[in-house]
């Protein structure tokens, strides 16, 4: 048998690496059935700096949980969410840090032989993605670490300026800059084109074990086309019209309840515009004053309140303001209609955070609460404190209810338990 310069087959491979593994046939499916057949959502947001444990958490749990002064923000949607605690990521720490393995449960973020996996947005995405617009959306409050990471590990880098994603999704290009994306997607068709053609010829001189490797290189090289395809008819078709008036952007970076707010309003547009159907919001916290009545110290130091009761005064004053506007975007979803059901309930969202206890960098016990999406809520599932369940449970749980064929995602040992459908 002839041989191969490896580099030169490397070269070939190295591309499939990085390609996503799509299942061409789910787009099949879908160009005849049409996406309407299952348009459940998933919005996942991450409190950098967690929630003060005692004001949201209650001693008993079960359906009949009392309140605490967290949860009475949220007692108008009682029925429409389960609070959750004792769950965490095995082998995940490094505090701060640990926010990078939030949503792919990757252990040892602080490890020096660290590499990420891919994220539940991105699972989903690879099933679902090609239903919309835009597989995925990955935005942020602020600058800091993405949170969304490819199959490959490699972070999606996640968008801050709710300006830039309103021009993205819903302001149309001139013509010339139509025909200029549409020109790009083209010439990724022709690279895929001529890599295949390449890999090809390479065909008749390998040996079995090695054409079952290229067969497969085929099929990512295949399902990339597929990908390249869709976004050219995307690209051709008109952007959704919406009645609204493009956000202007909040230059102040220690204004985090505005720019919040702001961000929750364009996730609210693109659900409701069915742009996508995958988002995630990172809210890294700053090193900064809030502009908020009554608060004197930076968000950070105050997560670092060592007890003192005038910090976690002030720290309630802004987690409280995080929670009104996370039940005003539930609200607004609830109140949004969508054929016989709502947003809400089309929509899983999840809030939570990498940090169970700021004060002292804990990534145990993370607080989670997990809203809409056709689940049966009203309840608080408190898992054990000390022998913590994976919090990779609750991603399964919530791919199976996006309708994907799940059973494990990283250190999952199943679906969450207590978590039913509706």
């Amino acid at each position: 048998m002839q041989t191969i310069d490896r580099r030169y087959f490397l070269k070939g491979m190295g591309i499939s690496l990085f390609l996503p593994l799509l299942d061409v046939m789910q787009a099949a499916q879908e160009e005849t059935n049409g996406p309407a057949n299952n348009q459940r959502r998933m919005v996942l947001i991450d409190q950098g700096f967690g929630f003060h444990a005692p004001n949201l958490f209650p001693k008993n749990g079960g359906i009949n949980y009392d309140t605490t002064p967290y949860l009475d923000v949220l007692k108008d949607l009682r029925d429409h969410f389960t609070l959750i605690s004792g769950t965490s990521h095995p082998d995940v720490d490094g505090g701060h840090l640990a926010c990078v393995s939030f949503l792919t449960a990757a252990p040892k973020p602080t490890s020096v032989s660290f590499k990420n996996t891919i994220s539940v947005d991105q699972v989903a995405a690879e099933q679902i993605g090609s239903a919309t617009r835009f597989a995925s959306l990955a935005l942020a409050v602020g600058s800091g670490r993405g949170i969304c990471f490819s199959r490959g590990g490699v972070e999606i880098p996640p968008e801050s300026r709710p300006s830039r994603i309103f021009s993205r999704l819903f302001l149309e290009g001139s013509p010339a800059d139509k025909e200029r994306q549409t020109q790009k997607i083209k010439d990724g068709q022709s690279v895929m084109d001529s890599v295949l053609g390449e890999a090809k010829s390479l065909q008749r001189r390998l040996g079995a074990r090695d054409r079952d490797k290229l067969d497969q290189y085929f099929t990512a090289v295949r399902s990339a086309e597929a990908k390249l395809v869709k976004a050219e008819e995307w690209a051709r078709k008109p952007k959704p019209q919406v009645n609204v008036k493009p956000p202007r952007d909040i230059p102040n970076l220690a204004d985090v309840i505005g720019r919040t707010r702001l961000m929750y309003d364009m996730i609210h547009l693109v659900l409701q515009t069915d742009s996508t159907r995958l988002i995630t919001l990172h809210s890294p916290g700053v090193n900064a004053v809030p502009p908020l009545e009554g608060i004197t110290q930076d968000y950070h130091n105050l997560s670092h309140h060592g007890q003192d009761p005038a910090r976690l005064s002030e720290l309630k004053v802004i987690e409280t303001a995080q929670l009104k506007l996370f039940a005003e975007f539930l609200s607004k979803l609830q109140s949004t209609e969508e054929k016989d059901k709502t947003l809400l309930d089309q929509t899983i969202v999840m809030l939570g955070s990498e940090l169970g206890n700021a004060n002292s960098h804990d990534n145990r016990n993370l607080p989670v609460i997990l809203a809409g999406g056709g689940f049966r809520h009203g309840q608080y599932l408190a898992f054990d404190s000390h022998k913590n369940t994976p919090l990779a449970n609750l991603y399964v749980s919530m791919l199976q209810q996006l309708g994907l064929e799940v059973d494990k995602f990283a250190s999952s040992t199943g679906p969450l338990s207590g978590l039913d459908r509706a």
